[in-house]
Order: C-alpha cells, then sequence, then structure tokens
C-alpha cells in the first residue's frame, strides 16, 4: 500500500511540471475546441473518480470509528455529530457534484457563450440567507447540548472523582463519604502527597487517592481536573468526553456510564476493530490486544505525550463500592 502511494505521488508530481511546463508556454498557444472537449472529459471522468473514492473510503475505513457511546450523555454528542456530518456531507456532495458537472457542460465550443451576470441581489440572499440559518441551528443545538451535558446540577448521588494532569501521568481520587472532595494546591505536593492535597482540610481526610480509575455502571459520574505543570486534556473516547486540564484552575465535565467493559468487549463493532488490531500485532509478533476504556492526553504535553494513559474500569455499581471499600483514605496513606 506505501509503494502504490509513492507512485501515485511521483505521478502526481510529474502531471504538475507537465502543467507548469503547459502554463509557461500559454503565451504562444491557443486552446482549440478539442483540448476543451478533452479537458471537459478528463474533469468529469475525475469527479466520477472523486465520488468513487469517497464512497470506497467510507466502506472500508468505517470500522476505524468508535463503536457506540459508553455514556448515556455521549448518546447526545452522536446525535449532534451525525446530524452535523450528514449537512456537511450532503451540501459537499451537491456542491462538488455541480462544480464537475458545470465544467463539462459548459467547456469551450465555437459559438457558445456563457450567461453571465453581472449582480443578482436574489442570489446573493439565498445564498447568504440559507447557510446562516442552517448554521444559527446547528450552533443552538450543539449550546442545547452542551448545557445538557455539562449541568450536573440535577443529579442524585453524583460521584465525585478528581483527576490530577502531570507530565507524564494521570492520578485520581474519589470523595469520601462527605462525597466532597478535598482542598489541594500544588504547594502541598511533598512525599507521597503527590496531588497537593491538603491535609488541613477535614474534607480530605476521607478522600481516597488511587492509581487507577473504576466507575460504577448507571451512576453519574463529576469529573474535576486540575493540573501541576502544562496544559492536558482529558480525553475518554468512548464516553465522548474531552475537558481541558489548566494549571491553576479547576475544570469538570460529568457523564453517566452505560456499558460495563465486559459489555464493551462484546460489542460487535469492538470486537471488529479488536480483531483487525491483533491481526497487526501478531504479524509483528507481538502481544493480543485486549479492549480496555482509556483516559488519554489530547493535548501535546511533552516528549511522552503519546504515553500520558490511564486504564477505566466500568463495573455494576456493587462491585465497584466493594472496590473502593478496600482502598485506603488520604489520611491512611499519609500518615
Amino acid at each position: 500500500m506505501t509503494a502504490l502511494l509513492y507512485v501515485l505521488l511521483a505521478i502526481v508530481i510529474c502531471v504538475a511540471l507537465w502543467q507548469i511546463t503547459s502554463i509557461l508556454n500559454l503565451k504562444s498557444a491557443i486552446a482549440t475546441e478539442r483540448d476543451n472537449n478533452t479537458q471537459g472529459i478528463l474533469f468529469a471522468a475525475f469527479g466520477i473518480f472523486f465520488y468513487g473514492l469517497m464512497i470506497f473510503s467510507f466502506w472500508k475505513y468505517s470500522v476505524i470509528l468508535l463503536p457506540e457511546s459508553a455514556s448515556f450523555e455521549g448518546e447526545e454528542y452522536d446525535t449532534l455529530y451525525l446530524i452535523t456530518m450528514l449537512l456537511i456531507l450532503f451540501v459537499q456532495a451537491v456542491m462538488q457534484f455541480l462544480l464537475f458537472y458545470f465544467a463539462f457542460k459548459y467547456r469551450g465550443i465555437k459559438g457558445r457563450k456563457a450567461l453571465f451576470y453581472a449582480d443578482s441581489t436574489k442570489l446573493e440572499i439565498i445564498w447568504t440567507v440559507i447557510p446562516t440559518l442552517v448554521l444559527f441551528g446547528i450552533v443552538l443545538y450543539g449550546l442545547t447540548v452542551w448545557n445538557d451535558v455539562m449541568d450536573a446540577s440535577d443529579a442524585e448521588d453524583p460521584l465525585i472523582v478528581e483527576v490530577y494532569a502531570k507530565q507524564f501521568q494521570w492520578e485520581a481520587r474519589y470523595a469520601g463519604n462527605d462525597n466532597e472532595l478535598g482542598l489541594a494546591n500544588v504547594r502541598n505536593i511533598k512525599g507521597i502527597n503527590t496531588m497537593g492535597v491538603d491535609m488541613t482540610d477535614k474534607n480530605a481526610q476521607d478522600d481516597i487517592p488511587v492509581r487507577e480509575l473504576r466507575l460504577p455502571k448507571g451512576r453519574k459520574v463529576i469529573f474535576k481536573f486540575r493540573s501541576q505543570d502544562v496544559l492536558h486534556s482529558a480525553y475518554m473516547p468512548h464516553f465522548r468526553a474531552q475537558m481541558n486540564c489548566v494549571p491553576g484552575m479547576v475544570t469538570q465535565f460529568a457523564f453517566t456510564p452505560k456499558l460495563t467493559t465486559e459489555e464493551m468487549r462484546v460489542n460487535e463493532k469492538t470486537m471488529a476493530k479488536v480483531d483487525g488490531i491483533n491481526k497487526i500485532r501478531a504479524e509483528k509478533g507481538e502481544d493480543a490486544y485486549e479492549f480496555d476504556y482509556l483516559l488519554l492526553c489530547n493535548k501535546i504535553c511533552g516528549s511522552s505525550h503519546y504515553n500520558m494513559q490511564m486504564k477505566i474500569i466500568v463495573e455494576e455499581e456493587a462491585d465497584f463500592n466493594a472496590w473502593l471499600k478496600d482502598q485506603k483514605t488520604m489520611a491512611q496513606v499519609v500518615q
């Protein structure tokens, strides 16, 4: 496949050089009706190739797309994305077709003159007002979805989790029995208190620091993000969630997991993707890959940015509660 791309690139470069040479000789060349007809046919053929390649790409590479959302809120994002992409693809398909069609239909033919509009107020209004109204509708819908997803004020007994970003690692802590995180500041980082939790704050005593992120299925989770050093971005693709982690401030988002890790592993699209990955890994002699949810950094935060990952385990709430009960609190860790 790589060799074919190199061959195509070489052909494109040769054609470009040939065209540049032709342009430089335009002063002494006059396009004939045959030339115009040839160019029109070539343009139409390229249009057919263009649409064929687009259809092939959708068919061939749709497997790399994410499977269904692993959170309930992510379903709203997916609907917004689908509507936006369908609209974009429709406009793109129509406009590209018109470009190819008119280039072929109105190629230079002796005795035929193009219809020319010096000005048309009606056309100007049409192609200004319609895109404006469509974009206004998309933006308004997007803001509605954003507000619905970000508003966690009506959540009953949400799980509060802080995610702490630093080069090149994620740490996390859960709010304890009081369901309230204690204060924290980078100046408090000392020894094993690597998140800078303020141990003089009574709300911090029962906080639970962890190095793996577990979430209960069906319970709202409110994430609060901090950064120790540079700008990071907490990205959980399967939950359709992403938020910048900014030094000196706390940001947040929330979602409700709807599929456990085990349930997502048997998802048809997930299994197809894993099979494809394992075929490549087998050819390289590498161990088989098993699907896991991941927390990634989606900002280029330094040389080891690619390695800034944390596994996320989604499980039934009873299993999660049993696991959390076995974890040590901040008071027990730093004593």
